[in-house]
């Protein structure tokens, strides 16, 4: 919308001063109201635009990393976004948590102070669970974490820091140790309430579990190299490969990852009234030959051919053709 008075709203604004609706004084304050905007001095913006903007595109790249790595680690479906970032007083962080928590403490050597990362209580009971040989779910009732979880957890956590090295290494190349972790947000007052944090917040889905999870990043810790949290760093490092030490972690999930198998007999076309009417000892012929080998399929894609056969009392298949690309 245009801030140029057309020369009917001049006319308008004439006669409303002549017929005396408004005073040339309340039109000079309400201008003035409209320049002045309030300033706390307690909570001074240390953070600009730029630096959040580096912060987030670091971030973003742990989320692809984090994403990879959960979905090899746990061998379920997993997906890490960043959803917000912001710069805000510590003491706003703190009042945000509430209940059991789980705050790792990191040690961000070789700067100084430590940053925070919190997972959400369902991502964590959610980790446990995988881990445990469930499928990923939430705890059904609010309730505190035991030794044996905590462990589980801390464990988890180390693998995350050590993946976390990669997005700041053109920045500065961390070596981030986990000091402990704290389940009470009473433990949580490391710093003045007033000092000034960014707030990295991720949104995490794990199978059909979806929560929250938070890094907050003091000023103080990242003070001495504040000049480096640029967004030029990231446009020139983006495309690199990911280090040796990621790639393995990623690649030993991987190597574990179970998938299934498939072995398609044949198939077969029925009319719907024929099918309410099978029964058992029903014949069905099938559209494969008894001596043509058998489509065996990695989750949706046919990838080999085989022969079926019986091996130690155990029904069977041979695999006598790899499928190409071209051929899938």
């Amino acid at each position: 919308m245009s801030d140029i008075l057309s020369q009917h709203e001049i006319d308008e604004l004439l006669n409303a001063l002549d017929r005396g609706e408004y005073s040339l004084h309340e039109i000079k304050t309400a201008a003035d109201e409209r320049r002045i905007r309030p300033h706390d001095f307690r909570r001074p913006t240390k953070f600009s635009k730029e630096h959040l903007k580096a912060l987030r595109s670091i971030y973003e790249h742990y989320a692809r990393l984090l994403t990879n790595f959960f979905t090899a680690y746990l061998r379920t479906l997993t997906q890490v976004d960043v959803v917000e970032v912001e710069s805000l007083a510590y003491t706003d962080f703190v009042s945000s948590l509430s209940g059991p928590v789980t705050l790792s403490i990191v040690n961000f050597s070789p700067l100084e102070g430590s940053i925070i990362l919190e997972l959400s209580t369902d991502i964590a009971f959610a980790l446990i669970d995988r881990l445990l040989g469930g499928k990923g779910m939430a705890s059904e009732k609010e309730r505190d974490f035991t030794e044996i979880e905590i462990a589980i957890v801390e464990r988890i956590i180390v693998q995350m820091l050590n993946i976390i090295r990669e997005p700041w290494k053109d920045v500065m190349p961390v070596k981030p140790v986990l000091e402990r972790i704290e389940t009470s947000a009473q433990f949580a007052q490391l710093y003045s309430p007033n000092e000034i944090v960014a707030l990295i917040t991720f949104n995490v889905k794990i199978s059909n579990v979806e929560g929250m999870m938070n890094i907050c990043v003091p000023y103080i810790t990242v003070e001495p190299i504040i000049s480096k949290l640029s967004t030029r760093y990231w446009f020139s490092s983006a495309d690199k490969p990911t280090d040796s030490r990621t790639k393995e972690i990623i690649t030993s999930g991987v190597e574990k990852t179970k998938l299934t198998l498939t072995v398609i007999l044949g198939k077969t076309s029925i009319t719907i009234g024929d099918l309410v009417e099978l029964q058992v000892g029903d014949v069905l012929p099938l559209n494969t030959d008894v001596n043509s080998e058998l489509d065996i399929m990695v989750g949706n894609l046919r990838k080999f051919q085989g022969k079926p056969g019986v091996r130690k009392n155990r029904v069977a298949v041979k695999i006598v053709t790899i499928i190409g690309k071209e051929d899938e």
